[in-house]
């Protein structure tokens, strides 16, 4: 016999001869384990668990289920995944699926995705994209990894640095340079070259390194080799693994080398004395160089067998000493119908995170390839047996299972069992084997809602509030989801339609159908056949309806056909529908003298709220001109018939208008000015007729101007169910039939005709409440309506919603040598004119233009300046004043370019002009924020024309101007340390339908009154912002020259964003964020990102001795109305003099520094002091405004990126 091999091994009476394999390789094999089967070469590892492969030189093995073939240094495919890997790749592990490319990591977990060049992939359910030479995000952690960085694993939370390795499992920690994770739910510091201990967790071995396995904990040695018996490690709950011949061969002098079964451990040299036996599984035991990481409770990847009592002795540890705070749950128990092998295969799977009962792999049934009763050759099953020799012998193991494809079809190679510590003699018994089970048909249940976010706070005075939400309380139980299959196929979804409807016997009366989806109130059978003719062919149609899901009344799935019910019964009630709010013409109020109408109505949605289902209604209106589009045109021609085409273009394109026949909105495109009503167009049946002829028989309207040409109306793609985009042509209208929506720009600027169009529409709270109660009293009164909401279960209460909220204490405002707290209506203008302001810029070197005619006028200004800049802390020296001769815009431009290239050190540029022109406005900010660089200041003539106002308008340009040149006003107080906070906003440019412009401003200091802001531009109608990225890289350097650090925590307002796209900014804003910072060495800032949203049906109504009044500012409402996917609240942080209280509406979708509710709504009220235009609180935060401001400049008039030079100045306010 060959003394470099193993002998075989005997076995036990009345087992069957089933040979237990042997590797056939060279020498320093192991062999190879369980039954698998395979070839080795030097320094190969063996395949591991039921896995089959070849193995080449220095591959790592296939472990758990997997399949597949590795090169060169790969590392195995793990778990259940399947795939090849390429050169030096690791394997795609868990269920991830994918492909890995060169030096690859996979996709581990349930995460899927591609990783790069020798990235690491995203792990467990992690989602993000890893780097060049990361390591993955594992388990359900978040973060993102450096270069060379071991991935955060398990449900770990934090970033690992450069080539650190990860916390895997629970665990939270850094590593060190090149260390291997702490795997499983261990806490611990791994060294240089360590192998992880292999519990839950999926580890990288280097050359030669096996980790120590199960539970144990314990040190490896270097280029250790793992203690085996005919087996890689077994995992789980930890049993001993005795060693071969070969490992006595390998290891005989080896400190810590394992006992064999359970017998004494190796002898080692003379001289030499073992610290304590290599007690494997929950022994625990000191090895030397190389050490292993303390392993936790995890459970390995390895197979393993439950055994029905306790084997032997050994030290045990109890890892919950080791780990603080962190108990392991037990692993769900597996059901079993029928006896018989596999069940410690699901037990495994289970803590790898797989569900029972997926079909994974070729040909598989439950459990992989070859479940039970699907495999080619023998299929009787015999129980495994462990066997001992006697105290120096050593301890075997057999298993019967199917000599063909592996016992229940996994893989080729058999479990393994094994001795615990160290001294005992091993008892034969029979270790119990649970079956592998097919689950049964998961029948239909119904979805269960989410765990309740904690977003409430406690902060404030409690206050009585009332809100503009109304109850909805639903009767039925469910409503039935179900699939519905037309074989053969029917194309039309009209078709579709009409073939179900003739099926209401069935289904019943009331359904909500989009083609393939079917909503029912009522049950049915789980499966059910229906037959239908097709009318085009005569061709019989089987219908499959199937039931799939069964939804609570209250599941976001309802929300849609629950709002088409609603707009059935706002049409029963006689309201009009124009575009999504309903209108009441019969009460429209006309204003004969302004030649408009006002259409009141409401706007109204079903919504699914923390509270339940609440129907959103508010009040809104309609203005509409008497004008008809073609009495605008000949208007513009009677005043400049040369650009007649030019100047109808610039008012008409871009309106709203509305088709009176049909109460329909349209907005204007283009104008076809070669077409009129004559010319015509085919219709959908394929016959031709006029625009004439269509308006005379189908709406008897005469048309009377046959020469008018035609608008243009292009709607935009929209998605059918099924995701299928589809795209009309453009519709033609009649300017003469269609009229014009919306308030004149000229009307904008006359103040009597704007007081009179207010009354109607800014409605007093009373008012306001009023109309709600009025809209539910039709509903509750109307019989039809009632039956309407009726037929699915809903029905409407008849009072609006009255809950608890909350007021914030008032905040402190801090001038230079003056504090005060905010009065009740939270203005301070006299306070900042009195005292002087946190920092003023003397101003030495300025120039005021203005024309000849407001010579007075600019005079007058200059002096009242010098009058008021005293007590205000502002230091003013006489300006020079340049007078233009006339007020073109080409006489600006000049004398400005002039004027700054001959003093290069002109400080601010003061420009006086007369009227509303947007033309000359947009050439002077031109010059002065790109051309030229310097901060600039436009005043309307007639803003300073009444002397016994100039005085405080005087005041308020002063600090406008202090602010341009970089001064600071006021301040509030905030008490976290080291923070920066960052508005973003993005508005579309209007000249340019190119692009968008994206507004961003960044605080620089602690007291928040340094901002530094930049632009950029985007594709149009976009509201991601792809520059992030540049823009926060570029605010972080600045803050690190102004404070000669980072910021340690980083909070963004992020304004412009609806909710369908709240989930595209988490995967897609926030991860550009994140890759921010890893520009920076060893910078891990924390983060709070969140959307602002002022466009929003919500208000909000003090509520007291039954009354309704206006809420005061500082009210806050973080319940019952609040979304329950995130933790959201509504504020109104402003004073409203009139109407009613609209709030904002704040949406935290990412929160590292662990901000509470209390802390986001303290900190977003504060930031609505600081906005330093208006000496009171606003309605969003002031970085928020900032960036309004910046973008709104930049699109509007700009129309290109500021320079660089005034970044850090508010120039745009």
């Amino acid at each position: 016999m060959d003394p470099n091999k193993p002998p075989y091994l005997p076995r036990p009476p009345g087992v069957p001869d089933v040979p237990v394999a042997r590797g056939r390789g060279l020498h320093a094999d192991e062999s190879l384990l369980g039954r698998a089967r395979g070839l080795g070469v030097s320094a190969d590892e063996p395949s591991v668990g039921r896995a089959r492969g070849l193995a080449v030189v220095l591959e790592e093995p296939w472990v758990g289920r997997a399949r597949g073939l590795a090169r060169i240094a790969d590392e195995p495919s793990v778990g259940r995944a399947r795939g090849l890997a390429r050169i030096a790749d690791e394997p795609s592990v868990g269920r991830a699926r994918g492909l890995a490319r060169i030096a690859d990591e996979p996709s581990v977990g349930r995460a899927r995705g591609l990783a790069r060049i020798a990235d690491e992939p995203s792990v467990g359910r992690a989602r993000g994209l890893a780097v060049v030479l990361e390591e993955p995000w594992v388990g359900r952690a978040r973060g993102l990894a450096r270069i060379a960085d071991e991935p955060s694993v398990g449900r770990a939370r934090g970033l690992a640095r450069i080539a650190d390795e990860p916390s895997v499992g629970r665990a939270r920690g850094l590593a060190v340079v090149l260390e291997e994770p702490w795997v499983g739910r261990a806490r611990g510091l791994a060294r240089i070259a360590d192998e992880p201990s292999v519990g839950r967790a999926l580890g990288l071995a280097q050359i030669a390194d096996e980790p120590s396995v199960g539970r144990a904990r314990g040190l490896a040695v270097a280029l250790e080799e793992p203690w085996v018996a005919l087996a890689e490690p077994v995992a789980g709950t930890g049993r001993g693994l005795a060693s071969t011949a070969l490992d006595a061969l390998l290891f005989p002098y080896v400190r810590g080398s394992p006992g064999l079964g359970r017998y004494k451990p190796l002898s080692v040299a003379q001289g030499m004395e073992e610290e304590e036996g290599g007690r494997i599984g929950r022994a625990r035991g000191l090895l030397h160089t190389s050490q292993e990481p303390v392993a936790g409770k995890g459970r390995s990847t390895a197979l393993f067998l439950k055994e029905s009592e306790p084997l032997g002795k050994s030290e045990h540890v109890d890892t919950s000493e080791v780990i603080p705070c962190l108990q392991e749950e037990e692993p769900p128990k597996v059901q079993a119908d029928d006896p018989g092998p596999g069940s410690f295969l699901l037990s495994m799977f289970r803590g790898m995170g797989i569900e029972q009962g997926r079909p994974w792999g070729r040909g598989a049934a439950t459990l992989g390839r070859g479940a039970v009763g699907e495999h080619k050759d023998v299929q009787s099953v015999v129980p495994p047996v462990v066997s001992a020799a006697s105290e120096a012998g050593d301890a075997h193991y057999y298993a019967g299972g199917f000599a063909g494809r592996g016992l229940s079809g996994v893989g080729k190679a058999v479990g393994f069992p094994a001795g615990r510590g160290s001294g005992a003699p091993l008892i034969p018994k029979e270790i119990p084997v649970t079956p592998a089970v097919r689950p049964p048909k998961a029948e239909p249940k119904m979805e269960a809602g989410g765990k309740p976010l904690q977003k409430v706070g406690t902060m404030g005075h409690p206050v009585s509030i009332a809100s503009n939400y109304v109850p909805i309380r639903c009767r039925n139980e469910a409503v039935f989801q179900y699939h519905v299959v037309f074989t053969p196929n029917v194309e039309s979804v009209s078709m579709r339609f009409g073939m179900m409807k003739d099926h209401r016997s069935t289904t019943g009366d009331i359904m909500a159908f989009d083609g393939s989806i079917l909503y029912l109130p009522k049950r049915l059978e789980e499966v059910v056949h229906l037959k239908a003719e097709r009318k085009t062919d005569n061709r019989e149609i089987d219908i499959k309806i199937q039931m799939t899901k069964i939804l609570p009344p209250h599941s976001d799935l309802c929300i849609p056909f629950y709002n088409v019910v609603l707009r059935r019964v706002m049409k029963i009630l006689g309201l009009n529908l124009i575009g999504r709010n309903h209108y009441d013409p019969r009460s429209a109020v006309v204003l004969s003298k302004h030649r408009l109408q006002v259409w009141p109505g409401y706007s109204t949605a079903i919504k699914h709220t923390d509270g339940g289902l609440y129907l959103a209604v508010d009040i809104s209106h309609k203005v509409l001109r008497n004008d008809s589009v073609l009495d605008v045109m000949n208007e513009i021609y009677q005043q400049s018939r040369e650009s007649f085409k030019d100047e109808c273009t610039k008012e008409l394109i871009g309106s709203i208008v509305i088709t009176r026949y049909n109460n329909r909105t349209y907005r204007i495109d283009d104008i076809e000015w070669d077409k009129s009503p004559k010319h015509s167009f085919t219709m959908a049946d394929g016959s031709e007729t006029t625009f004439v002829d269509y308006y005379r028989k189908n709406y008897g309207i005469t048309v009377k101007e046959l020469d008018q040409p035609l608008l243009v109306h292009r709607p935009k793609e929209r998605s059918k169910p099924g995701g299928k985009q589809v795209i009309t042509g453009e519709i033609l209208i009649l300017p003469e039939l269609s009229f014009m929506t919306g308030i004149p720009e000229k009307m904008k600027k006359d103040f009597r005709a704007m007081k009179d169009l207010t009354m109607h529409i800014n409605v007093s709270v009373e008012q306001h409440t009023h109309s709600l109660k009025q809209l539910l009293h039709n509903i509750s009164t109307s019989q039809e309506a009632v039956k309407e909401l009726s037929r699915w279960g809903l029905e409407i209460s008849s009072d609006i919603l009255v809950t608890q909220g909350r007021t914030l204490p008032m905040e402190t405002i801090c001038l230079q040598s003056a504090t005060f707290v905010t009065s009740p209506t939270v203005d301070w203008s006299r306070e900042v004119v009195r005292d002087s302001s946190i920092s003023c810029i003397p101003l030495d070197r300025w120039v005021v233009f203005y024309p000849r005619r407001a010579a007075d006028q600019a005079e007058e200004l200059v002096s009242t300046f010098g009058k008021v800049a005293g007590p205000m802390g502002l230091r003013l020296a006489r300006p020079v004043c340049v007078e233009l001769r006339d007020d073109r815009t080409e006489t600006y431009v000049k004398t400005i370019q002039s004027q700054l290239s001959s003093e290069p050190n002109v400080q601010l540029v003061v420009c006086i002009v007369t009227g509303n022109r947007d033309d000359l406005y947009s050439a002077i900010k031109k010059l002065c924020c790109v051309q030229s660089p310097c901060p600039s200041q436009v005043i309307n003539v007639r803003t300073i024309s009444q002397p016994q106002k100039l005085r405080s308008v005087a005041q308020k340009i002063l600090l406008q101007m202090n602010c341009k040149l970089g001064g600071e006003l006021w301040t509030v107080h905030v008490p976290l340390k080291h923070l920066m906070v960052i508005g973003v906003d993005v508005h579309h440019d209007t000249s340019k339908k190119t692009q968008s412009v994206m507004g961003f401003v960044a605080s620089l200091n602690s007291l928040m009154t340094k901002w530094y802001s930049r632009v950029t531009f985007q594709m149009p109608n976009e509201e991601i912002i792809n520059g992030f990225r540049v823009c926060l890289l570029a605010a972080l350097q600045k803050y690190y020259e102004v404070n000669h650090s980072f910021p340690e925590k980083i909070v963004i307002y992020r304004d412009g964003v609806s909710d369908g796209q709240l989930k595209t900014v988490e995967l897609y804003e926030i991860p550009q964020i994140l890759k921010c910072f890893e520009t920076f060495p060893n910078y891990e800032p924390k983060l709070v990102f969140i959307v602002v949203q002022k466009r929003i049906n919500t208000t909000l109504y003090a509520f007291g001795g039954n009354r309704f009044g206006t809420p005061p500012p500082g009210t806050v409402l973080d319940h019952t109305v609040t979304n329950g996917e995130w933790v959201d609240f509504f504020l109104m942080a402003h004073s409203i003099r009139q109407g009613c209280g609209f709030p904002t509406h704040y949406i935290s979708i990412y929160n590292t520094a662990n901000l509470t509710p209390d802390h986001l709504q303290r900190l977003t009220f504060k930031m609505c002091h600081l906005y330093w235009n208006w000496p009171g609180t606003i309605r969003v935060p002031a970085p928020c405004k900032y960036a309004h401001k910046l973008a709104y400049l930049s699109a509007q008039f700009l129309h290109s990126e500021p320079a660089i030079q005034l970044c850090d100045k508010l120039y745009f306010l």
